[in-house]
């Protein structure tokens, strides 16, 4: 019995209450031996049986209270179940939130109204997404992070359905708020899942494919919105982006695994201050912040006013094309999975300050007259943009050390405040002095975000945390 309870001591792992259920099935094991008149080797071996299905059971236990469970590493199946619904959560925050973009020319037609006031069928969008963002972050630090996503997801996809029924101009403006609200329930707390639940070897290939699910929507919702519209009208082409993104809800409801290592947190005002607080004390999550504005308000802005001068002499593309126009998305795609993969081997420091100058010269190069070179310009812009997305993104994460979904929040705040505020700005500029002008701005907001990009290349990394594996 001495052998016995000695194995058991240490078999246990430390467990006070469940070591001591262990031993006594342990030493339960050995006497039912010694009863059935087996030898002590078969009595250890009996005895051995019931301490691995213990142990088995402990470790399933311990999982589910979230304190063991190992993260979620690159080419395991849980890995790819997770991707998959990262992918449907991109594909459908920006393909519900950018499908009018290229219809901002027909909004100009139909509601008479000025190329500045169209965009407000977006900004008003990112306005309400971004301020909204700041309660979802800090909601779902309590309630939890799948349900939110979820519901967050299938409210979206309604309410642009309602968009495409809303008869009056200022109907259209209502629908797109709420649906920034319903939205806001998703991307912070999307970055702060795989932030929390990813292995840090992996991080930054799993966001990276998130963004990608981020350009495939933002590519799908605008080709088939202008091709759709060409064939029918907007209102179709809206209420069919919604009945995707229901879609994608289910799928990403399906395919998401619960969160293994969410720790809740109190929604005491000191809690939510203190953690808000606590992100803008590190000067490095402060530059991040400050590069989510320029970086979005910048790529937005090309993307809001290309079309309309592509739609005028002495190009007069039609609809449709200028819709094809948007399929240089492909190569954000690309772009956002192998920054960061290579974020991840060459470090973010070094790859993160080179899209912003990718970014930059794509700006540039559209101000040439061909439309060859234009297209590789907005190509440019592209690439750069979600490389850039994709490496703060994971930087967010690694930097933010508590209250993760938060530090999100705060980021996505001054992306999405960057898309709203410069994206109907830079209206003002094309109405004055057309594309030269919305270069001008674009250029100075790059300029802007490249001398921050090199100031964080030049930041000391913090130390590493205390993670499992």
């Amino acid at each position: 019995m001495a052998r016995g309870s000695s194995f058991c001591h240490s078999g246990a792992g430390g467990k006070a209450q469940g070591g001591h259920a262990s031993g006594q099935r342990f030493a339960a094991a050995v006497r039912a031996g010694a009863r059935r008149g087996y030898s002590e080797p078969m009595n250890m071996m009996d005895a051995r049986v019931a301490q691995r299905q213990d142990n088995a059971v402990n470790a399933v236990s311990a999982a589910a209270a979230g304190g063991e469970a190992d993260p979620i590493r690159a080419g395991t199946p849980v890995f790819r179940r997770t991707n998959l619904a990262m992918l449907c959560a991109g594909f459908s925050t920006f393909a519900l939130l950018y499908c009018v973009q290229p219809l901002l020319p027909a909004f100009s037609r139909q509601f008479h109204v000025a190329p500045a006031e169209a965009s407000m069928a977006l900004s008003v969008t990112t306005v309400l997404l971004a301020v909204s963002l700041l309660a979802a972050g800090s909601l779902s630090e309590a309630w939890g992070r799948k349900p939110m996503m979820v519901a967050a997801m299938v409210a979206a996809a309604l309410l642009n359905v309602l968009t495409a029924v809303m008869p009056a101009w200022h109907g259209v403006l209502l629908a797109r708020a709420l649906e920034g609200i319903a939205l806001s329930g998703l991307p912070a707390i999307a970055m702060a899942y795989l932030s929390e639940e990813m292995h840090p070897r992996s991080i930054s290939l799993a966001m990276g494919l998130y963004v990608s699910g981020s350009g495939l929507g933002g590519l799908a919702g605008r080709i088939l919105t202008a091709v759709i519209t060409d064939l029918t009208n907007w209102r179709v082409a809206v209420a069919t982006l919604g009945g995707l993104g229901l879609v994608s809800a289910a799928i990403f409801a399906w395919s998401l695994p619960p969160s293994r290592h969410f720790r809740p947190r109190s929604l005491s005002p000191w809690t939510l201050a203190s953690g808000f607080a606590g992100h803008f004390r590190d000067v490095g999550l402060r530059w991040l912040f400050a590069e989510g504005f320029l970086i979005m308000g910048s790529f937005v802005t090309v993307y809001n006013y290309i079309g309309y001068r592509l739609l005028a002499p002495p190009y007069n593309l039609s609809q449709s094309v200028v819709g094809t126009v948007f399929s240089v998305y492909l190569v954000g795609i690309a772009s956002s999975t192998w920054c960061g993969g290579l974020a991840g081997k060459l470090g973010r420091h070094r790859v993160f300050w080179v899209t912003i100058a990718v970014m930059l010269t794509g700006a540039l190069l559209t101000l040439v007259h061909n439309l060859a070179p234009m297209i590789a310009g907005i190509a440019l812009v592209t690439f750069g943009f979600f490389g850039a997305h994709s490496v703060a993104s994971s930087w967010i994460g690694a930097r933010a050390r508590q209250a993760r979904a938060q530090a999100a929040a705060l980021y996505l705040f001054f992306y999405y405040l960057g898309s709203a505020t410069i994206g109907t700005i830079g209206g003002l500029f094309w109405s004055h002095a057309g594309w030269p002008g919305v270069v001008g701005l674009i250029a100075c907001l790059l300029l802007a975000a490249l001398a921050i990009g090199l100031k964080l290349a030049r930041l000391p990394p913090l130390p590493a945390p205390g993670r499992p594996g």
